[in-house]
């Protein structure tokens, strides 16, 4: 057979055939194929990812937005000044017991933050000082006092102007030698009783903070601690505009109308005249019939008013825009608000940073209510919306007033520095979240507001500064499209490419790495061959 003879076994020990060597040309153009790839993903490719998904961040300051919220870029500073009428002393009496006075003050003062510095009021002629101070003038003085002689030694706060109205003994007067004096003891301390509610308020607020006036602060006893904390729970978030809605509810057909814009101009709108200086109000009304209480007890007890609103039925206006709604709320029924005796105490009570309900009692044929009647209900809305505003319990209106916006001022001025200080914080917590310019030219406005805001705490454009520093520090922390960031780990990135380069990046290695394999071999086959051809 032929597998027997010697041919057919040297046939079935050859070799397999091979493909006939790659000509230099072929071998040239498959490597400039696999180049050309690379070079386009490394000059072009490479350069259009990384521009189109690098994560722009704007430069911050964060250091100095660190120092704000910490206290150490401001010392937050009032300087309050105080103008002294003395016409019936003489000029040189006058100016030394401004000065006696000046020195019992800085003996009493135990919060730095708060300066009382007193100044003797140029003489007047006529009746001129007797004019209201109508404030919001920086060149006006934050307290006016008023002395006089008189019978004994006595103060009153005028209930219309930012007025301390004192008489004097007149041989209480120091002499000019004299290096202390009862009366300027006197007066000093009925100052600082004036403006110890004030003090306690601020200092309170910067307790909660970093910001400390040298690090003291006006000394606050648990319990005015624990009140100031009541207070600051029950009172609005400030805002520049306040929307103030009034109803009329009724269990009944009767009555279906109530003369309610009169009595809003009689008895609430002064008010809101002397806070637009602080806040702007815009008003609605409405009337409900057939309004069902929470609560069908005649007699209302504590533990009923917290259900007493109807919240499913009774058709509470919203929020209009961005402002925050104060609800104040008419109901006309036989409910009165009693003790656990029975007793009746109060018509009215005050819901935390909600509003008030008023128990109006009526007649059963009464179908108008008139705005005589709606006079107590009224003032006591105008009471309830001081305090849910935060202001001051003790001292007149204007006063109050005056220290509400410096109260403002620091409550808007730390919150802006703490929202500084949690944006630079959170900027260098997370490396990969984005920083548009937005956020960063809202930083610079917002230090920029809170340096002008620094320097004018007590004067009416520390609050204007202040509530814009505020508002862009919050503008910049809420950015949207920072924010989202926030839910886009790099765990997330990863599989979102992983699909994408792997069918795309596997050819081109495998291609890149025969390249090599095959450049290396034919470096090593001419090397043999020169080798040879040395050899021969």
């Amino acid at each position: 057979m032929a597998s027997d003879s010697p041919a057919g076994a040297a046939a079935s020990a050859a070799p397999p055939k091979q493909p006939p060597p790659e000509k230099p040309s072929e071998t040239r153009r498959r490597s400039y194929i696999v180049l050309s790839f690379w070079l386009i993903v490394l000059v072009l490719g490479l350069p259009i990812w990384w521009k189109t998904t690098t994560i722009y961040r704007a430069d911050l300051p964060l250091d100095r937005m660190l120092q704000w919220a910490d206290g150490k870029a401001c010392r937050p500073v009032f300087p309050l000044r105080i103008s002294v009428r003395a016409d019936a002393l003489p000029e040189k009496d006058a100016q030394h017991l401004v000065q006696l006075t000046q020195h019992a003050i800085d003996d009493l003062n135990d919060f730095p933050g708060h300066h009382l510095r007193l100044q003797l009021d140029p003489r007047r002629d006529g009746d001129a000082d007797k004019a209201p101070i109508k404030g919001a003038s920086v060149d006006e003085p934050a307290l006016t006092i008023h002395l006089a002689p008189g019978e004994a030694t006595s103060a009153t706060l005028n209930p219309q102007a930012p007025v301390l109205d004192m008489t004097y003994v007149p041989k209480e007067v120091p002499s000019v030698n004299a290096a202390s004096s009862t009366l300027a003891s006197y007066i000093a301390d009925q100052l600082q009783k004036t403006f110890d509610e004030e003090k306690s308020i601020i200092s309170y607020l910067l307790s909660a903070s970093a910001m400390s006036s040298g690090g003291r602060r006006h000394a606050l006893s648990p319990e005015d601690a624990d009140a100031l904390a009541k207070r600051t729970t029950k009172s609005l978030r400030y805002a520049p505009t306040y929307h103030l809605t009034f109803s009329l509810f009724t269990d009944g057909a009767v009555p279906n109308s109530w003369d309610v814009d009169r009595a809003l101009d009689d008895y609430l709108r002064p008010m809101l005249d002397v806070l637009r200086p602080i806040h702007n109000f815009t008003i609605d009304t409405q009337v409900q019939l057939y309004a069902t209480p929470g609560v069908q007890s005649q007699v209302l007890g504590k533990e009923h008013l917290a259900s007493f609103i109807n919240a499913a039925e009774w058709p509470l206006s919203p929020s209009i825009g961005d402002a925050p709604t104060v609800n104040f709320v008419v109901f006309v029924g036989n409910q009165t608000i009693g003790i656990d005796s029975g007793a009746e105490t109060s018509q009215s009570w005050m819901i935390p940073q909600w509003g008030t309900v008023y128990l109006l009692s009526l007649p059963p044929t009464a179908t108008h209510v008139s705005a005589e009647t709606l006079r107590q209900p009224m003032l006591t809305f105008g009471g309830h919306l001081l305090s849910l505003l935060g202001t001051p319990r003790s001292g007149s209106l204007p006063l109050r007033l005056s220290t509400l916006a410096r109260i403002r001022s620091t409550d808007l001025l730390l919150r802006a520095a703490s929202s500084l200080g949690s944006l630079a914080r959170l900027a260098r917590a997370l490396p990969s979240i984005a920083i548009p310019r937005s956020v960063a030219d809202g930083v610079s406005k917002s230090m920029h507001h809170l340096e002008r805001a620094c320097s004018s705490l007590g004067g009416p454009e520390g609050l204007l500064h202040a509530r814009i520093a505020e508002e862009e520090a919050e503008r910049a922390f809420f950015e949207k499209s920072m924010v989202g960031q926030l839910y886009f780990p790099d765990e997330h990135k990863i599989a979102v490419y992983l699909p994408l380069l792997g069918p795309v990046g596997v050819p081109l290695v495998l291609g890149l790495v025969n390249e090599l394999k095959n450049w290396v071999r034919r470096r090593k086959q001419k090397a043999a061959e020169a080798r040879d051809k040395k050899a021969q």
